[in-house]
């Protein structure tokens, strides 16, 4: 089974402010006006069978009202218990276990692809040295300060970079494959 991380982030390597505002992330307002490309995210969740995030990107998620994961499997890490709107309970579960219990639970069910999101959830799947690719999408703006996409690890990660590319909104990707 496959496990990806498909984020951006500030230059600064923020992926959100400390408040968990994306509003310097074009587009996060839901005006698409003037972003025309979706930098291979469509491609990218049409292969992905179940997503994985922590309940703060999950209940920032919400707050964007329209559900964007349609019938797409989610399962939402929390030591807290969350609330779950009816329209979504069909696709959206919540589990309170380590990252490498949850990859053992779901590779029973068949999935191919996951795909983790979340800062906390990010650095958990790493740490367990669960994750071998990460598609980052760096911004060009300086938060300063803000949520990082990743903080400290129990040991080093080595990268292999797969590809790089740059659009002309100033928008640096770049794929790479865990190596450890």
């Amino acid at each position: 089974m496959k496990i990806s991380v498909y984020i951006a982030t500030s230059l600064d390597g923020f992926i959100a402010r400390e408040n968990g505002d994306l509003d310097w992330l074009p587009g996060s307002d839901g005006d698409e006006d003037g972003i025309g490309e979706d930098y291979g995210y469509h491609q990218f969740m049409k292969s992905v069978d179940t997503l994985v995030m922590g309940r703060n990107s999950y209940e920032m998620v919400l707050s964007f009202g329209e559900w964007s994961y349609g019938e797409k499997r989610v399962i939402v890490l929390s030591s807290k218990e969350i609330e779950i709107p009816e329209k979504l309970a069909k696709n959206v579960a919540s589990r309170s276990c380590s990252p490498a219990e949850l990859v053992d639970e779901i590779h029973e069910t068949g999935a191919k692809h996951l795909y983790i999101d979340g800062g906390k959830t990010i650095q958990g799947f790493l740490n367990a040295g669960l994750i071998q690719e990460m598609i980052i999408t760096r911004v060009p703006v300086l938060l300063g300060s803000g949520i990082p996409l990743f903080g400290e690890l129990d040991q080093d990660k080595k990268l292999r970079l797969l590809e790089s590319r740059a659009f002309d909104n100033g928008f640096v990707q770049s794929k790479y494959e865990v190596i450890e």
